[in-house]
């Protein structure tokens, strides 16, 4: 008896071991976490009156917020279908004294395209401002090639004109429209991402710097799958890190039914390439801008009329399985 007991208990020991091992990796599994909205928006910035240059049909599209040094809330816009000339398109700033107060002051014709530096007539599209070293570095695009200015206040940028004495740093090539650069710090390197559409097909790239002066080649890092490859399938590329993952964003719609791809990756320069392994949810915004202040995060976007811009509180949350 004692040996039928004694030949029985080492596999049940073993069994109920192996069992309690599952349970608690499966506990111990982290939870897939996405971006949700936490609060109503409120709208910070609206169709602003360009003066000769106001056309009826002019519309706020692709934009940055920042923090200046001395303290207030900056937000410059493309404001696309105006007067201007050309492609249409300038940049207009707004001013608020909190991130979480609407109806921002509208501060004017912020920078228009200059020729003179190889930027194209009425060309601007898609700010985006990153502090680095005390000093505020404005990425933008001028219709082909991925610009930058910088500024001391926050408030005042200058052109950084390059030994060419042009202002594009690179391009994906003339024709192919590289733009919307947004610039996230991963190590000692800086990753500039952006969007283009070579072939009429548009991607998400990336280039990498040590010193925002000499940048490597472009590598594809988000393409096709179920947002598509058409050229404005990877509109607004905005990536940022959260709790050992780095999440992009990249818009396919913009208006009523806007619509953006948000994707989890380990690997900042892969979110996936003709497939959707890395895609976490969808969010019914357009040119979404990620904001963290005071350890609280929000999210910018365009209202769906296309006629100003709206902030939320940002939360992370589980993904629904």
């Amino acid at each position: 008896m004692v040996d039928f007991c004694a030949h029985w208990l080492v596999p049940l020991a073993v069994l109920i071991a192996s069992t309690v091992a599952c349970v608690r990796t499966a506990c111990a599994e982290e939870p897939v976490l996405v971006p949700r909205l936490a609060s109503d928006w409120w709208t910070v910035a609206e169709d602003p009156d360009l003066g000769d240059l106001t056309d009826p049909k002019q519309q706020p599209v692709d934009f940055a917020v920042w923090q200046a040094a001395e303290g207030t809330w900056q937000l410059w816009s493309c404001i696309r279908h105006t007067k201007c000339g050309g492609n249409t398109r300038l940049f207009h700033r707004w001013e608020g004294k909190n991130l979480t107060d609407p109806d921002w002051a509208p501060k004017g014709i912020a920078m228009q395209a200059d020729p003179q530096y190889g930027e194209t007539s009425g060309g601007l599209q898609a700010p985006h401002v990153v502090r680095i070293d005390g000093v505020y570095h404005l990425f933008y695009g001028d219709w082909e090639h991925i610009c930058l200015a910088t500024s001391e206040d926050g408030k005042s940028f200058t052109r950084r004109v390059n030994a060419d004495g042009r202002t594009g740093m690179f391009t994906e090539g003339l024709g192919c429209n590289t733009r919307d650069p947004m610039v996230l710090q991963v190590g000692d390197a800086w990753h500039c991402y952006y969007t283009a559409f070579p072939e009429q097909k548009g991607a998400v790239y990336c280039r990498v710097s040590p010193d925002l002066r000499h940048w490597s080649d472009s590598r594809i890092v988000a393409f096709g799958g179920a947002a598509g490859t058409n050229p404005f399938s990877a509109e607004c590329p905005h990536v940022v890190f959260h709790e050992g993952y780095y999440y992009l964003f990249r818009t396919q719609k913009y208006g009523p039914n806007d619509h953006t791809s948000v994707y989890r990756s380990p690997d900042p320069l892969d979110f996936g390439v003709q497939d959707d392994q890395y895609l976490a949810c969808t969010l019914p915004v357009a040119a979404p801008e990620i904001v963290v202040h005071e350890g609280q995060w929000y999210i910018a976007a365009l209202l769906p009329s296309l006629k100003g811009i709206r902030v939320a509180r940002l939360a992370w949350a589980p993904e629904n399985r």
